[in-house]
């Protein structure tokens, strides 16, 4: 009822109507963060979405909220710039293509002569950023003004993160427009179809490179294994049974993984808040609203759900290894994600249980058992630890070998990631 496509319709007409009735202009709230890679990568595209639609931009560079918000936030600024070169590299943008790290000792200076910049700050924003991971040192010290104070500085990323928090968010690389959230550059395209609805293309709009991610995510596997994935390492799926995205994600790593012949081991790790890492509300909130969204793009069953957390979790795992023993894990996975999020069967019962073994062909006193033992904790542990060491905490997570991918919408960077290891000379796989 509060997610649903109705819902949401029946929100953007409330919102369009104040809009309306205020006299307002369509107004793209932008916030940016200096040192964060998501945040150039999104800057790059934001004077286009001002050419393209009749709307104001106003940008805000603030810092992203950190405790609570981002549980491994030293893992996340390791993993941000490994994620970020490789999107840029697809994008065929620029990063970090004139030194091999950002000037960070400049940082400080940098916003506070941005804090002063005036009527021009939108503009110098955007080239700082540019300038910042482009990593052009030179450059960036040269910008850098006399009669820039500290005071202001933080005044300014003070203003920025209020607006961020009264809005109701949390992280910067966001775009806010009449009561949604848009996050990095894989989210654009659900803004430009809002804008697009509301009929804001300019009359002299030129092609735009906005929707790019969309054509990008799009992949062909091979019908049929290429010999030269023999010599693959295993492709390491890390998935959670509270995760939407995990579920979003099972049924495209089954058909990648069998497309290539590779060897699929499966993974699943307890939920963050069950590992001491808090979700807060305003986190929750979004990933619900964005969920809604992802699952109805990629033709999901979604909505209908009873979390999880808890016994159902550890219940769902037990079950899980010992499906895994029985050569059935991915069908249970399945039915027990699909039961969760799509049908609202509560796992913490024996009837929710009981229904979802009964699909995937389990012997009922055989699941009480394996619910019974708890050796599946040891298992759970051992994967949290390999998880952590890839360098990620999150779920789902694809590793394979040194080649690691966080998130559901990053699983056609590990088929591109494949094609170049398979690739003999030989032309397209097919």
């Amino acid at each position: 009822m509060l997610l649903g496509a109705r819902a949401q319709a029946f929100r953007r007409y409330w919102q369009e109507l104040k809009r309306r009735l205020t006299g307002r202009r369509h107004t793209l709230h932008v916030f940016l963060e200096l040192d964060d890679p998501y945040s150039y990568l999104l800057s790059l595209y934001v004077p286009d979405l001002a050419r393209r639609y009749d709307v104001e931009v106003c940008l805000h560079l603030a810092n992203a909220l950190r405790e609570g918000f981002r549980p491994r936030a030293d893992l996340l600024a390791i993993y941000a710039e490994a994620d970020c070169r490789r999107l840029a590299a697809e994008l065929n943008v620029p990063f970090l293509d004139k030194g091999a790290a950002p000037p960070v000792e400049l940082r400080r200076t940098l916003i506070d002569t941005l804090a002063a910049a005036g009527d021009d700050r939108d503009k110098s924003i955007l080239e700082a950023l540019s300038l910042y991971w482009r990593g052009d040192a030179a450059s960036v010290a040269r910008r850098l003004g006399d009669d820039a104070t500290g005071a202001a500085g933080d005044a300014m990323l003070q203003h920025g993160q209020d607006l961020l928090v009264q809005l109701g968010h949390y992280d910067t690389a966001t775009i806010y427009y009449a009561g949604e959230w848009y996050r990095g550059v894989e989210r654009l395209h659900y803004l430009c179809e809002r804008l697009d609805s509301l009929q804001l293309r300019t009359a002299d709009a030129a092609p735009t490179t906005v929707p790019a991610m969309r054509q990008l995510e799009q992949v062909t596997l091979p019908v049929s294994p290429p010999g030269s994935a023999e010599k693959l390492p295993p492709l390491e799926f890390f998935f959670s049974f509270r995760s939407p995205y995990s579920y979003f994600a099972m049924q495209r790593v089954f058909a990648l993984a069998d497309a290539f012949g590779l060897d699929l081991q499966i993974r699943p790790v307890l939920p963050m808040v069950m590992r001491g890492m808090p979700v807060p509300a305003a986190k929750l909130r979004y990933i619900a609203s964005d969920a809604f969204r992802e699952a109805r793009r990629l033709g999901i069953d979604f909505g209908k759900f009873a979390d999880p957390v808890g016994s159902g979790v550890e219940r769902c795992m037990a079950v899980f290894f010992y499906a895994l023993g029985e050569k059935k894990a991915r069908d249970f996975m399945l039915n027990a994600a699909t039961a969760i999020w799509a049908e609202g069967v509560n796992v913490a019962t024996d009837k929710g249980l009981r229904k979802i073994t009964g699909r995937t062909g389990l012997f009922w006193p055989d699941v009480r058992n394996a619910v019974a033992n708890d050796d599946w904790r040891e298992l759970a542990d051992e994967n949290r630890a390999s998880l952590t060491a890839s360098g990620s905490w999150g779920v789902p997570t694809l590793r394979m070998g040194e080649f690691t991918v966080w998130g559901q919408d990053r699983i056609w960077l590990l088929v591109r990631h494949i094609e170049e290891q398979c690739d003999a000379g030989e032309g397209i796989l097919i």
